[in-house]
């Protein structure tokens, strides 16, 4: 027999609400992963990661400074038999004694007064910084002491020129050896003088000097 009219199964209303939902659901993520991902294009070369950030906005290292302003070492410095300087106030040359390490044994004598000095004008200093000007010279087995005068000032300390080659008193040829001072100079031309001033004691012959980047004792 045939269904009772006003019986027949109607539209599927569960289905098609469940069908209704899951396509809202679909649209909605596809919705935030456009907002999540959007960004990236819109001003995109203004935007740094962490890493890029840190890397522009660091300073360099300190090593790297220090190095820049460290001379350098491996540079050809100066060095001059005293002989070859300028001799002023009664410095003369000399050769009788033997010893001296300067071409020919010639070395300079005469230190021994008020006003004598020597006078290195030092050509070719690579750059600005701090350097070692070493001085060769003989002293007769007791000390002295002379004033050091960087481009004309005066150091404040005097340049210790003790009996290191602990030779006996009077033994001038025993008596050679070397001393140093640490001194900032220019890069370029620069003016080292040894003189005996007021107070000095300076019973000594010079015979070379010479530089060595950095400050350093030997």
């Amino acid at each position: 027999p045939a269904p009772p009219a006003g019986r027949g199964r109607g539209p599927n209303t569960k289905g098609l609400l469940i069908g209704a939902i899951a396509v809202v659901a679909v649209v909605s993520l596809g919705i935030g992963a456009a907002m999540l991902t959007g960004g990236d294009d819109e001003g995109g070369d203004n935007k740094a990661g962490p890493s890029q950030r840190q890397s522009e906005s660091s300073d360099p290292s300190p090593s790297a400074s220090k190095d820049k302003d460290k001379p350098d070492e491996k540079a050809e410095l100066p060095e001059a038999d005293a002989k070859a300087l300028k001799l002023e106030g009664g410095t003369t040359t000399a050769s009788d004694i033997e010893g001296a390490k300067s071409a020919g044994g010639v070395y300079v004598a005469g230190l021994n007064k008020v006003g004598a000095q020597v006078t290195w004008t030092v050509n070719g200093v690579p750059k600005d910084g701090a350097y070692t000007v070493f001085v060769g010279y003989g002293v007769p087995g007791k000390a002295a002491e002379t004033t050091l005068v960087i481009n004309g000032t005066a150091s404040e300390r005097k340049l210790n020129m003790d009996n290191f080659a602990h030779a006996e008193e009077g033994a001038w040829d025993k008596g050679w050896t070397k001393t140093f001072a640490f001194v900032q100079l220019n890069k370029g031309t620069n003016t080292i003088s040894v003189s005996c001033q007021q107070g000095d004691k300076c019973d000594a012959n010079l015979d070379q000097m010479w530089l060595k980047a950095g400050h350093v004792k030997d």
